[in-house]
């Protein structure tokens, strides 16, 4: 729980690079980007681990990349999403238990739930378990109407709207999953792309 969000809050933000389809039915990787800032302002540092195209490693590679790192002062992750590399799905209870962090998952686009969850019927064996996750995320809430949605585990709402908007710089969207989401395109395909 935070007790006061203060400007300068430490944060860390997930994103993950692109892949081809080549290298999904490879069952490639594809890297996972962690940017830690202090709000909106200071870059801390970055984390990285690599990360199963559709696999089950999304939540243990976060889990490892915050708990061994050298940043011990983070208040809250925040995602970009709940997939990562595909369907690889986020725990985001057991992220949040085993790092002792609350997690604030923030999207550009409210998802189709249902289309998601045909999908993993229709393309995995184990669709029930990842369609377990997606849906004890929590609500998905509109901060934004229409442009920002978010859901927010282990912290209130207001509170997870607050932190959103004090990382917020020259995007929509928070700045360290801004920077999280270059980083990680510019690994994979030589040159950041645009958020």
């Amino acid at each position: 729980m935070i007790r006061k969000v203060k400007p300068q809050i430490r944060v860390i933000g997930f994103d993950d690079g692109t892949f081809s389809f080549k290298s999904k039915l490879r069952k490639g990787r594809t890297i996972l980007v962690g940017v830690v800032m202090k709000g909106s302002q200071d870059v801390v540092g970055v984390v990285t681990r690599w990360i199963e195209i559709d696999g089950k490693d999304s939540t243990k590679k976060m889990i490892d990349a915050v708990n061994n790192s050298r940043f011990k002062d983070l208040r809250v992750i925040m995602l970009k999403g709940i997939t990562y590399a595909g369907f690889n799905v986020v725990d985001v209870e057991r992220l949040s238990k085993e790092t002792g962090l609350p997690v604030i998952i923030v999207i550009r686009k409210k998802p189709d739930l249902k289309a998601m969850e045909d999908a993993l019927r229709k393309h995995f064996v184990d669709a029930d378990e990842r369609i377990a996750l997606l849906r004890k995320a929590g609500e998905i809430r509109e901060l934004i109407p229409g442009k920002v949605f978010y859901q927010a585990y282990g912290v209130p709402p207001q509170q997870a709207e607050e932190i959103i908007k004090l990382t917020q710089k020259s995007s929509l969207i928070p700045e360290p999953l801004r920077l999280a989401h270059m980083i990680a395109s510019a690994v994979i395909t030589g040159e950041s792309k645009k958020e």
